[in-house]
């Protein structure tokens, strides 16, 4: 029990420093934004080959904001730190699914897979802030939503799948600034009662 507890202490003390790593959120969605916009100027090949390739400047995108916030979460580590290795490894092997796909299904199907498997590693991120039920709803809504818009408006996937995993991630970024926010307070009070305690 000593045990969970420090790690609890460990997590929560980690989500505030950091304000829930919000500035990777906002980068996640402004990947999404340029995408749904680029989908209006783009044909579907073009699109996804530019999907595929800027992925990969989602966290220098995410480093650049945490600079200019001056959120310090690439200088942050503890106990749980390693634990991210394997939940972005966890996360990048759906990337052979996805090349699969790129081969033999539709565009839609392609964005589709992108958009949900983009966000398999957020539950354990969850996990190591303290905040599980807060980022894996993100990856359920996310999902729930790529699939209602997959079936539902089968001429609009390109556009309307970007901008719903957004609205998705700018959601979470508010609630995460807030509640992030909060925990902060909440832990600088109890460090100062504990300083004065002593």
């Amino acid at each position: 029990m000593e045990l969970k507890t420090e790690l609890t202490e460990l997590r929560r003390e980690s989500y505030g420093n950091l304000r829930g790593g919000y500035p990777i959120v906002l980068a996640g969605a402004i990947y999404w934004i340029v995408l749904a916009g680029l989908s209006r100027f783009l044909e579907p090949v073009p699109l996804l080959q530019t999907a595929f390739g800027l992925s990969g400047l989602i966290f220098p995108l995410a480093v650049a904001l945490a600079w200019v916030t001056g959120n310090r979460f690439l200088k942050e580590r503890n106990a749980l730190s390693p634990l991210l290795v394997p939940a972005f490894i966890a996360m990048l092997l759906f990337w052979p699914m996805l090349f699969i796909a790129a081969a033999e299904s539709s565009a839609g199907v392609v964005m589709a897979i992108l958009a949900i498997g983009m966000s398999l590693h957020w539950p354990v991120i969850g996990w190591t802030y303290g905040r599980t039920a807060l980022f894996s709803s993100h990856a359920i809504i996310r999902a729930v939503l790529v699939a209602w818009i997959f079936n539902a408006y089968p001429d609009e996937r390109l556009t309307l799948i970007p901008l719903a995993v957004a609205a998705c991630y700018l959601v979470t970024a508010l609630i995460v600034f807030i509640d992030a926010g909060r925990v902060a307070r909440r832990n600088r009070s109890a460090t100062a009662g504990m300083a004065f305690a002593g």
